[in-house]
């Protein structure tokens, strides 16, 4: 591997994924950091800085390499992300495409944002302002309750003058507060997202290891990459708690260490590696 390039850990992982155009969704990482007794946040979902710097770095490469990064609301709130590459060395010898002023490919910021929560002042939107990152999308869904309806759409206008876009899912696919995810995976795969890499947070995850244990959707993950930090946060902290019958649709791929973190790949039971 040379400072340009992403580790051959990935490259052996992400690699497998094709031109998703014959499927209904697209590839999918799920990615996450966590603590040794599986605490991925702290109290009440406080952001944690789990990975090492070295892991760190590995986390962006791996943001490069997908369409899209999705996270929760949650985590938006919470952590105020930037879901950038700004770790990654100086690389200014090949020039974005992307809409912003970043060397690297950039991935879409997705936030899963049912009653459009999201900040008018994040710093997603703040990046999309300077040129420095891309134009995040909100999927959400209108309100149920008609009362809720004119303050949503306030909500929906002022993001977007911000410079977020948001995308309504139809009514058939909306929950009352969670948004579906085959419906979203879907949704992003008709607007030109082949790969998304996720991020959390906790309700996030288990959504996703929810999907895998459902026997219909034994491939709903292509890819699990999780980061392991050689700490212990305590039974204060948040777990994603694995969902059952999630465990036994994944194998094992592939283990790396990036400073003292070691990091995990696992991809579907029935997959070739």
């Amino acid at each position: 591997m040379t400072s340009t390039d992403p580790p051959t850990f990935l490259s052996s992982l992400l690699g497998r994924y094709k031109n998703s155009a014959e499927q209904s969704r697209p590839f999918v990482t799920l990615t996450f950091a966590q603590s040794l007794d599986a605490k991925i946040a702290g109290r009440g979902g406080k952001q944690l800085i789990l990975s090492g710097k070295e892991s760190m770095v590995m986390t962006h490469w791996m943001r490069t390499m997908h369409d899209g990064i999705l996270i929760g609301i949650g985590t938006a709130l919470n952590d105020d992300p930037q879901l950038n590459a700004r770790h990654l060395p100086a690389n200014d010898s090949v020039p974005s495409t992307d809409g912003h002023n970043h060397p690297y490919s950039l991935p879409r910021p997705i936030i899963l944002d049912t009653n459009l929560r999201f900040s008018s002042h994040s710093k997603l939107l703040k990046n999309y302002a300077e040129g420095k990152g891309r134009r995040p999308w909100l999927i959400c869904a209108e309100p149920w309750d008609s009362s809720e309806k004119k303050e949503w759409l306030h909500r929906r206008t002022t993001l977007e003058k911000a410079g977020a876009r948001t995308i309504v899912l139809e009514n058939d696919h909306n929950t009352q507060d969670h948004l579906p995810i085959p419906s979203v995976l879907q949704t992003l795969h008709r607007l030109g997202i082949l790969s998304v890499m996720v991020e959390g947070g906790a309700q996030i995850i288990r959504s996703f290891l929810s999907q895998i244990a459902a026997e219909s959707t034994s491939s709903f993950v292509d890819t699990m990459i999780i980061t392991v930090a050689p700490v212990f946060v305590g039974e204060d902290g948040i777990s994603y708690n694995t969902v059952s019958g999630s465990a036994s649709k994944m194998k094992h791929a592939s283990t790396a260490m990036f400073g003292q973190d070691t990091v995990v790949g696992l991809i579907p039971t029935e997959s070739v590696a």
